[in-house]
């Protein structure tokens, strides 16, 4: 544990960044997993509207910062060719 002031509040701003990092990092996993859920029970009505969310959610942690931006593409990439081959 650090015994300077300044090097005590990082640790408490770091706790509070990481604790939100998590939060946005699991909301967007979670939809990801609902959305290949949807894929998997072969509904495409539910994973077309599941998709939208995902990429919404993929979107706000590209946003803050919790994920890169190439990250995001890729993934919002992959989730949506899922969702083509599952139509064709």
């Amino acid at each position: 544990m650090p015994n300077i002031k300044s090097a005590i509040k990082r640790v408490n701003v770091i706790e509070k960044k990481t604790l939100r990092n998590n939060m946005i990092k699991s909301e967007y996993k979670t939809a990801v997993k609902r959305f290949e859920e949807a894929v998997s029970n072969n509904n495409v009505e539910e994973a077309t509207k599941l998709l939208s969310v995902a990429t919404k959610k993929i979107d706000q942690a590209c946003t803050k910062g919790v994920i890169v931006k190439n990250t995001a593409a890729r993934k919002k990439s992959k989730l949506a060719n899922k969702l083509n081959a599952m139509n064709a």
